[in-house]
């Protein structure tokens, strides 16, 4: 029928029926739908995993590349040189004036004047200052007069003794009245000797308490000032002669059997530029107290007062060396955890030695290796950071790979 064939022909505009045409179309569209999102996924997957491809790729190339090998050029690797090493035993101290007189007051005064200050040049002999010596002068004069008194008495006995001399010729006094008149005599003149020597004693006291420089020299320090009472034994002033100093230091008892008077040293001053000969003046005989330390002291040439006292000075006793030893350049040696090694070059890798130092030239800026390294050692000559042991390393002529490739910096960069 014509309603049978228009349900399931084509409408008048080619439309497609409702029906089974409809249920293939929507299997279709299920299909290309399915292809899409299959596309899609698979579209992102392929820009996400190239990514974590590469990623994995370096990190797997990194860790199986081999180790890239530090380039050291010749002048950073040398080799220990045998050298004859001196000794050097040092100590140090404060400069010393040996002679310093301290002027002390002789006698009880008020201080009247002093006639210099402190840094003032003066000479031995030289009056410094004025006392009131009142009572010093006041018995100079009573002695005085003792011992004129004196005198006079001595003078009365001798007369009085010799009309006794007289008078026992003549049989007129016994001869003990003689022997009397000789004792009075004697006693006179034993007193007038008496007064004649207090009196001595007070006019020294007098020139003693005058204040007069004992040295030639510089004033180092007013104690007093003028009107001040001053008591005997009191301080005044310090004069200083700065002609020669001397540097008192100590040395350990394996040290000072080197050591003997008369040596040379060689005295650094601070601020002074350069060392200046002194030599070995005394040796204390026994160490000090507590101490494993010896006393040296050290007299140094001061005429022309280039240095003062107190001034801090190191003293250098250079001892030649009997036979050379191995040495490398104190750079090349390195420390840590209370031991000396070196990095040395061994068969292409780095190799972390322990050695033994012994003497050290800071004049030629070498240390002795006395164990633990070869003579034909191959010895990285300066420090850097972040070595390690077993490092493949090689010596070139001149360095291929950039600069932080090399030494400590190939080192970090790789870490």
């Amino acid at each position: 029928m014509n309603t049978a064939h228009n349900d399931h022909g084509a409408g008048p505009h080619g439309l497609q029926p409702v029906g089974g045409g409809s249920s293939r179309t929507s299997r279709r569209r299920l299909w290309v739908g399915g292809a899409v999102g299959a596309v899609a996924v698979a579209g992102l997957a392929l820009a996400l995993v190239p990514g974590l491809t590469s990623s994995s790729k370096a990190a797997a190339a990194k860790k199986d590349a081999a180790p890239v090998a530090l380039e050291f050029v010749a002048s950073e690797v040398v080799q220990p040189k045998q050298l004859a090493m001196p000794l050097v035993i040092e100590f140090s101290g404060p400069l010393v004036a040996p002679r310093t007189a301290v002027i002390r007051a002789k006698a009880t005064g008020t201080l009247l004047e002093l006639k210099v200050a402190e840094g003032s040049r003066v000479k031995a002999g030289q009056l410094l200052g004025d006392i009131d010596l009142a009572d010093l002068q006041s018995r100079v004069a009573d002695r005085s007069a003792s011992v004129e008194s004196a005198q006079a008495a001595l003078v009365e006995a001798e007369r009085t003794h010799a009309a006794n001399v007289g008078l026992s010729a003549q049989n007129f006094i016994s001869s003990s009245a003689l022997q009397s008149s000789q004792a009075r005599l004697d006693s006179a003149r034993a007193q007038l000797k008496s007064a004649q020597a207090q009196l001595a004693t007070s006019r020294v006291g007098v020139k003693e308490a005058a204040l007069v420089a004992p040295i030639s020299g510089i004033v180092g320090k007013r104690h007093v000032v003028p009107g001040e009472k001053v008591s005997p034994e009191q301080q005044l002033l310090t004069v200083v002669d700065l002609s020669t100093l001397e540097l008192a230091g100590t040395v350990g008892t394996h040290e000072v059997s080197l050591l003997k008077p008369g040596q040379p040293v060689q005295v650094q001053v601070e601020g002074q530029g350069k060392p200046v000969p002194g030599r070995i003046d005394r040796i204390a005989p026994a160490a000090e107290a507590g101490t494993r330390a010896i006393g040296v002291v050290v007299v140094l040439d001061n005429r022309q007062e280039l240095f003062r006292a107190g001034q801090y000075a190191q003293a250098h006793v250079v001892l030649p060396d009997d036979a050379p030893r191995l040495t490398l350049p104190i750079s090349a040696v390195g420390q840590a955890s209370g031991q000396d090694f070196v990095w040395t070059l061994e068969k292409d890798a780095l190799v972390r030695r322990i050695v033994i130092t012994g003497r050290k030239d800071a004049a030629s800026d070498r240390i002795e290796i006395s164990k633990g390294l070869a003579a034909d050692s191959q010895v990285l000559g300066a420090r850097f950071d972040n070595l390690r042991e077993g490092q493949p390393a090689k010596i070139v002529t001149q360095r291929t790979a950039p600069k932080a490739a090399s030494a400590a910096s190939a080192a970090a960069a790789r870490s």
